[in-house]
């Protein structure tokens, strides 16, 4: 775009629900929205008189999955670079339509309204819930979602063409049943701080790609280190675990603070659960606990009833990735998003 974008912009072209709003009217909605809406679209209301306010930053909560959620400010001039690099990553154009069903609550909620003013989406905004209503007939250019949604909407993504997915992990099933759908699938990589996401890969491939104007390297943990001086001023060490292909493209391994060590062996849990992800029904995950012999051991945690384990689940393993228990807990607690908070679950065991 040749004019300079500010927030106070709103594209000629931008629709909510069917009709084409300008500041004014977002402003008369949103006053509406708070006044007599349901609890997601107060959230829509309070965020769209934060955005057009005369502050230059949204202050918003971070999703708490490795700790303590914490306030954090964002420029409203980096939100707007995030919205118009995911637009040049996917080819989205003025009048492309979008299926908004995210918390307002969080960035990604938020940033796919900020796509829509920017990039002049035409959005249907919808209640955040696990199984997001879609019209009937409806096709969608872009829709943004997490796992458990995308698993409850499968039958319904028939005129869908990009769905981007992130806030959880993709499990092996459902990534099966996406290969086999016409819609371009992609998984996200990001976090509250870089704005959500700066890299994506489809999903039957393993290499992340970097959206524009994103810079990589490695600390000396092997841990992402990623610098992108139009969404942060500060260069933002990671805790997670990456090879990294080139300038552009990175493979994630997993995180640094889920690593065990068991006896002097490191072991990454992430790489283990993607060998038993097709041999457990359930939700799982392995986990290092204190042991007196190996300092940590490793654990294996399913979610639901406890049932008896085939000892060939484990044949794939490698000798030290194989669990030394296994437990079993009725329901695991997950931050808002879908995140399984680990070493909470770890905890009522």
């Amino acid at each position: 775009m040749k004019h300079k974008v500010t927030y106070k912009n709103v594209h000629n072209l931008f629709k909510l629900n069917g009709y084409h709003l300008n500041k004014n009217d977002l402003c008369r909605v949103a006053y509406s929205f708070i006044k007599e809406g349901e609890g997601y679209e107060k959230d829509m209301g309070d965020f769209i008189l934060d955005w057009f306010d005369q502050k230059l930053f949204i202050e918003l909560t971070t999703s708490g999955t490795t700790g303590a959620p914490k306030k954090i400010r964002i420029e409203k001039k980096a939100m707007i670079n995030s919205a118009l690099a995911t637009g040049d990553f996917f080819d989205l154009k003025p009048g492309d339509t979008a299926l908004h069903c995210l918390p307002m609550k969080y960035i990604a909620g938020k940033m796919m309204f900020v796509r829509g003013l920017i990039l002049g989406l035409e959005i249907d905004f919808v209640a955040p819930t696990s199984h997001p209503l879609i019209r009937e007939n409806a096709s969608y250019d872009f829709v943004a979602m997490v796992p458990l949604q995308i698993q409850n909407c499968l039958s319904e993504f028939v005129n869908v063409k990009k769905i981007i997915i992130g806030g959880a992990k993709l499990n092996s099933e459902l990534r099966k049943e996406l290969l086999k759908i016409k819609s371009k699938v992609y998984e996200t990589y990001g976090m509250t701080e870089t704005i959500t996401h700066i890299a994506a890969k489809k999903i039957n491939e393993e290499v992340f790609s970097l959206l524009p104007n994103v810079a990589i390297s490695q600390d000396n943990r092997n841990c992402l280190v990623i610098s992108a001086p139009n969404l942060t001023s500060e260069i933002l060490v990671t805790n997670d675990l990456v090879t990294i292909v080139n300038e552009n493209q990175f493979i994630f391994l997993g995180r640094i603070d889920n690593v065990i060590n068991s006896g002097g062996i490191k072991l990454i849990p992430e790489k283990i659960e993607d060998k038993l992800t097709q041999k457990i029904a359930s939700r799982f995950f392995v986990i290092g606990v204190a042991d007196a012999n190996l300092g940590e051991k490793l654990v294996l945690i399913i979610e639901g009833d406890e049932y008896p384990l085939e000892e060939t689940i484990f044949d794939d393993l490698d000798k030290y990735e194989k669990p030394k228990a296994v437990f079993f807990t009725k329901k695991f607690i997950e931050t808002e998003n879908g995140k399984i908070k680990r070493k909470e679950i770890l905890k009522n065991i």
